[in-house]
């Protein structure tokens, strides 16, 4: 996936809220939107390298949108996606390179089943029904990558609802698309939000394939890379 407008470099200053920050571009200060209402504390830190596309919409209040930073740890940095728009574009283009079902399959976003609304459905070329959820990482600690930073009720509900459609003889699926490269192995946020670890060991227990991919990242791009261990004990 590559960004359409400008990519600038900025200064990470303040983030008043979920979805503003303010942000040096050269010499001038700028009111920018942030592409993630996650809490990301440990990415936006003041004085951090941050990149953000320009908007060609003359009519927004906001001219840039922040969409990756730079983090980091000791000797290593690291470049990290944040942009929480982003993952279901990659997993689109990597599903219609014909990865993982094939290129038959036909593919479409935000299809409903019960009470919730999966990202994608995929129908094989034997007729077989799929839902696969998608759910963007960027929260990382000394090379392990966990989800979510912030508790999040509706991932358990989507969790629950992949259970229910696997019993009901459907494929399920969950990608846990990591907007980084380096992990060395995703884990539940034990911490944060044991329910959604639980539910994601249960779904794992029930049958739903559970997937985890780390991602190229430049500051114009993102691509999904190669896969990486999830671990749930």
């Amino acid at each position: 996936m590559k960004y359409r407008g400008n990519i600038v470099e900025g200064t990470f200053l303040s983030r008043p809220n979920r979805f503003i920050a303010f942000v040096k571009i050269g010499d001038k200060e700028e009111k920018c939107h942030v592409k993630n209402t996650g809490r990301c504390k440990e990415l936006l830190v003041p004085g951090c390298k941050v990149y953000l596309e320009e908007s060609d919409n003359p009519n927004r209040s906001t001219r840039f949108d922040l969409i990756a930073t730079e983090k980091k740890e000791g000797d290593r940095i690291l470049l990290i996606n944040m942009d929480s728009q982003a993952p279901n574009r990659v997993v689109e283009e990597w599903l219609e390179k014909g990865e993982l079902f094939g290129k038959k399959a036909a593919i479409k976003r935000e299809v409903c089943f019960g009470e919730s609304r999966f990202d994608f459905s995929i129908t094989e070329e034997d007729g077989r029904v799929s839902f696969l959820e998608v759910k963007g990482c960027t929260l990382e600690k000394d090379g392990v990558v966990m989800f979510p930073d912030a508790p999040t009720e509706r991932g358990v509900k989507h969790i629950r609802e992949l259970i229910k459609a696997k019993e009901e003889g459907y494929g399920a699926y969950i990608l846990i698309l990591v907007q980084m490269k380096g992990a060395k192995y995703f884990i539940p946020n034990w911490d944060t939000h044991p329910e959604f670890g639980e539910a994601l060991r249960d779904a794992k227990d029930k049958g739903v394939v559970i997937l985890s991919y780390d991602s190229v990242v430049t500051p114009s791009s993102l691509t999904l890379s190669e896969a990486i261990p999830v671990v749930l004990t």
